[in-house]
């Protein structure tokens, strides 16, 4: 589904991703982890064409999409959803008017748009509160209404960007198993952008490790958890003392 060659991008005199390489599967779920500050949101705006680099490729379906006209790219787009980091709900609109935005935007019926909010609220557990704001929710509740509104669309790929912060560890869980149960109903790609191990290992068909611009180690959940590897061991342990270091 998507295959990132030799990626790069600076901001400045910062390197933030040294010829990246990294290949996502379809249909699985590829957990991103790394230090805060290392570029695992660089990559994922790179992956949905927000930021272009400065050089490299970012093959989506058999397509570069680095070389893609604007129009081409909001094209592309359709086939994504995205749940943000503190789910980014429109304060000033309804549960139902959050999670339909994208298809009003694109002029769909009315009654089209109603039928496939309800249907979205129901795969997040969440039927029957359309009509309150965002400020009337809980931190959880706020995640799903998110969460129906990156699916409303059937997209093919859904990025999440720290899906489980902010959020107690049951409700982080109850996320978590959102996530596999709609990867699993919907058949879609999924790419996680997360610090929570916990979280990682629970969700992920492959984890990637993000350190010093490029994706120095891949692996399932079990294979991560035994790494050789210093410095990813280091980071899925919390461990003050290894090689990555305050500066690194």
């Amino acid at each position: 589904m998507i295959e990132i060659i030799n990626l790069c991008k600076s901001f400045n005199d910062h390197l933030v991703l040294d010829n990246l390489n990294l290949t996502i599967n379809t249909g699985e779920t590829m957990v991103i982890i790394g230090r805060s500050g290392c570029g695992k949101s660089v990559l994922l705006k790179h992956i949905i064409g927000i930021m272009k680099p400065d050089s490299g490729q970012v093959i989506i379906d058999g397509e570069d999409i680095v070389r893609m006209s604007e129009k081409e790219l909001n094209n592309l787009r359709l086939k994504f959803g995205m749940l943000f980091q503190g789910a980014a709900l429109f304060d000033s609109l309804t549960v139902s008017e959050n999670v339909g935005f994208s298809l009003r935007e694109r002029r769909f019926e009315d009654t089209l748009i109603n039928t496939r909010i309800g249907e979205c609220l129901g795969m997040v557990g969440l039927k029957g509160i359309e009509d309150l704001k965002p400020s009337e929710l809980s931190g959880g509740m706020r995640k799903r209404v998110g969460l129906a509104r990156a699916i409303c669309t059937n997209p093919q790929i859904v990025l999440y960007d720290e899906p489980t912060t902010g959020v107690d560890p049951i409700m982080a869980d109850a996320v978590n198993d959102l996530i596999i149960d709609l990867s699993k109903k919907l058949n879609i790609t999924s790419i996680v952008v997360t610090h929570d191990m916990v979280s990682a290992y629970k969700i992920a068909t492959r984890i990637a490790m993000l350190y010093k611009g490029k994706i120095v180690e891949v692996g399932t959940p079990e294979e991560i958890k035994n790494t050789k590897n210093p410095i990813v061991h280091q980071f899925i342990m919390g461990l003050a003392l290894g090689p990555i270091t305050e500066e690194s």
